[in-house]
């Protein structure tokens, strides 16, 4: 009861805490609708990349600018309370003895160690959910309202949550049984496994996702008609994209953000727009996005992320496996732990595979930044629309701090900085001047206005 008097109190700070800060803090305007070319941006024989990059950055308000830092760099501080709130979630469950109870309530049930260790996962992903929720309602709800990038009630943001731990407890539980059988079979060597069945996990994961994951939160159809849907089929043929299942989807539901992405394994690859996207930006936007995003899948970033990724993870399991007897020798006979196979040492595992994920961040990030270089470079050339993916990039700016150092972009950002962005675009366009886009005429620019609405994208 102590235990849970507690969390209460977490969970009322946390609501009064977010409140106060969805109240002070007021969003500034996002960037108008349409196409935005600067003078300084537009085709003639003294174009200057620097100068056009510079043009484009200087579309953000001082305002907005400060508020994109502030919103990005608020988040470096956010990974390491998650860290630290992560660890401190697993002290509780093994120095309160609830990961010792939850373990023996699961042998009362049976005494096969795949079935006592498939209901403690069940528990531990309840409880350390319960635990971890002052903190989500936090970093997924007020501060993103406060940000004007959330779009949910409280009620619809928490009906999302509770899907997501459903779906958490169909898939969780047998995956950490199927881990402990490793660690039971293959003693010394279940990192190994663990590292294999990451990868095979992974690649299932990619197929079922776009058919019976998405779905649950977002509703998903075929792409509306007009010229747009057009102008993407076209793109998708040209470049070999299966174009029988180009979809768009709700996320205005949830979110300010525009995005889009290509999902999938095999026969169920999908290219899905978001409807902000579609309904908040221009024709151009939209194409140098999906150009992007057809690049993931031609240069099949989808599957050599999974092996990097899978690699890297193993690289934790290995650490995990080094420094888990030691972990044990020092606290296992105070927490009541049995030894490796036993499913109640699970949070000092986690914990342990979190610090090294921690670490690993800027190596991760790296990893993932290089492959969006690389779409943004099949993007450019393909769709041809450097000042739609420009003008895009300053879009994702408006939250995303724009230009960050060098070591600062290389430890947190885990996609090429707004700046790098422009950068590209422009080197690009002036090497192919004659660009339709940009030669064709286009109306003047709205005038910025100050929004207490939903605020920035």
């Amino acid at each position: 009861m102590h235990l849970i008097r507690n969390a209460a109190r977490l969970l009322l700070l946390a609501l009064l805490f977010g409140f106060s800060l969805s109240v002070l803090a007021a969003p500034e305007t996002e960037l108008p609708p349409g196409l935005q070319i600067p003078e300084a941006a537009r085709p003639g024989p003294n174009f200057d990349v620097d100068k056009a990059t510079q043009a484009y950055l200087d579309l953000l308000s001082p305002e907005q600018k400060a508020q994109s830092d502030a919103y990005f760099e608020g988040g470096y501080w956010l990974q390491l309370w998650g860290l630290l709130y992560g660890l401190g979630v697993a002290w509780v469950l093994l120095g309160t003895g609830l990961s010792r109870r939850m373990r023996e309530i699961g042998r009362r049930f049976s005494k096969r160690p795949w079935i006592y260790t498939l209901i403690y996962a069940a528990q531990w992903l309840v409880l350390a959910t319960l635990l971890a929720w002052p903190l989500s309602i936090y970093t997924g709800f007020f501060r993103e309202h406060a940000y004007g990038l959330a779009t949910q009630t409280f009620g619809e943001w928490s009906l999302d949550e509770l899907k997501e731990l459903l779906l958490s407890l169909v898939f969780v539980p047998p995956i950490i049984s199927l881990l402990y059988a490793a660690v039971r079979k293959a003693g010394a060597r279940w990192w190994v496994w663990a590292t294999a069945g990451t990868f095979a996990l992974t690649l299932f994961f990619m197929m079922i996702a776009p058919v019976f994951l998405d779905p649950v939160f977002n509703d998903y159809k075929p792409l509306r008609q007009g010229e747009v849907r057009e102008q993407v089929l076209s793109l998708a043929r040209a470049n070999l994209i299966p174009t029988d299942n180009v979809v768009e989807f709700d996320a205005s539901r949830q979110t300010t953000r525009i995005s889009a992405n290509v999902a999938g394994f095999l026969g169920t690859t999908r290219v899905a727009l978001n409807d902000n996207l579609l309904d908040r930006t221009s024709g151009p936007e939209i194409l140098a996005v999906m150009g992007h995003e057809m690049g993931h899948y031609v240069l099949n970033h989808g599957l050599r992320l999974v092996v990097y990724l899978t690699l890297l993870l193993g690289t934790g399991f290995w650490v995990v496996h080094c420094l888990f007897d030691k972990a044990m020798a020092r606290w296992g006979t105070r927490f009541g732990l049995e030894g490796r196979t036993d499913p109640a040492a699970l949070p000092l595992a986690m914990a342990i595979l979190s610090l090294f994920m921690f670490a690993a961040t800027p190596l991760t990030n790296s990893i993932i930044r290089q492959a969006e270089a690389e779409a943004d470079a099949y993007g450019i050339n393909s769709a041809q629309e450097p000042h739609g993916f420009a003008m895009a990039a300053m879009r994702l700016s408006t939250y995303r701090k724009i230009h960050p150092g060098p070591l600062e972009e290389i430890i947190f950002y885990d996609h090429p900085s707004g700046y790098a962005r422009v950068h590209r675009s422009m080197a690009w366009f002036k090497e192919h001047q004659d660009n339709r886009t940009a030669n064709a005429p286009l109306p003047a620019a709205p005038a910025m206005t100050k929004d207490t609405g939903s605020g920035v994208d």
